[in-house]
């Protein structure tokens, strides 16, 4: 459980990926990620070399494509459906991907899922589409958007369990040098299709912050957490992120408070008290 909730910090980090994206909104999306990923990949790396230690990243190359692709291809999905889908209803297929982690831990990892599991994750779901708006309309132009959302959903589903299931030996310290190579990759594709801007002051600020949490440190913590905790229960509770993070904007002014965000709040709380409360024996070696 210890790891669990150590996982568990990466979900609190990213609640802030919205407040901290808000304040750097004048940066260009592939910008902002490949600022943000450069900075916690160099700090990653430079720790890793103060320390003697930077003979770890050398991985096999499956390991660095499961860990580039896997931070490359979900922001590269995720940010491609905002631009050509409805924010509301991408995000809202985006946070299915709680949902697919506790769904492959099955056939993936072998952990059987519990009647508690299962009711947990439908209170989190239900809470996490009232705080997203309730029902949505969906517009036949945005296919392609949709699309792109469900994928960063499958993705990142994929690559958190995966993680556990092939790539358990490898270090999360291992992450700074995918995260600096994740950067390079987004430089490449802001060059390519978006004009550079340059942060000003309070932007610079929010692209440190970000470079240091949610696009640095919350990587290795959820690594961490995936590799030895358990995953059917980091599913469930990462559906306080947009709680959390709503909570948050809210908080710095930026939305106005709502009374679905209590009740969502709610939701999402039992269903992660469920989940939790549900006993589970996990192997300390997952599964080859």
């Amino acid at each position: 459980m210890r790891a669990t909730w150590v996982g568990a910090g990466a979900i609190l980090l990213w609640a802030f990926l919205a407040v901290l994206g808000r304040v750097a909104a004048a940066v260009p999306p592939l910008e902002l990620v490949a600022l943000g990923f450069c900075l916690s990949g160099c700090v990653g790396v430079g720790w890793l070399t103060a320390r003697g230690e930077l003979a770890v990243l050398r991985q096999s190359g499956w390991a660095w494509a499961h860990g580039v692709g896997g931070l490359f291809l979900y922001h590269a999905l995720f940010f491609y459906a905002l631009a050509h889908a409805p924010a509301a209803v991408a995000n809202l297929l985006n946070y299915l991907w709680p949902l697919l982690i506790v769904v492959f831990a099955a056939p993936i990892l072998g952990l059987r899922l519990g009647a508690r599991h299962i009711a947990g994750m439908g209170l989190a779901v239900t809470g996490c589409v009232l705080l997203l708006g309730g029902p949505v309309t969906f517009q036949s132009g945005a296919v392609v958007g949709y699309a792109a959302a469900v994928s960063a959903a499958v993705v990142w589903a994929l690559y958190s369990v995966l993680a556990r299931r092939y790539f358990a030996a490898v270090p999360s310290s291992c992450l700074a040098g995918f995260c600096l190579v994740t950067g390079v990759l987004a430089g490449l594709g802001h060059f390519m299709f978006e004009t550079n801007v340059v942060p000003g002051f309070a932007a610079s600020g929010a692209l440190i912050l970000l470079g240091l949490g949610p696009l640095g440190a919350a990587f290795m913590l959820w690594d961490w957490g995936m590799k030895r905790g358990d995953p059917r229960l980091l599913g469930t509770l990462a559906y306080i992120t947009p709680v959390a993070s709503t909570g948050l904007l809210v908080a710095f002014g930026f939305v106005a408070a709502s009374g679905w965000l209590f009740i969502a709040a709610g939701l999402v709380a039992l269903g992660g008290l469920l989940a939790a409360s549900t006993p589970s024996r996990l192997s300390t070696t997952p599964a080859r």
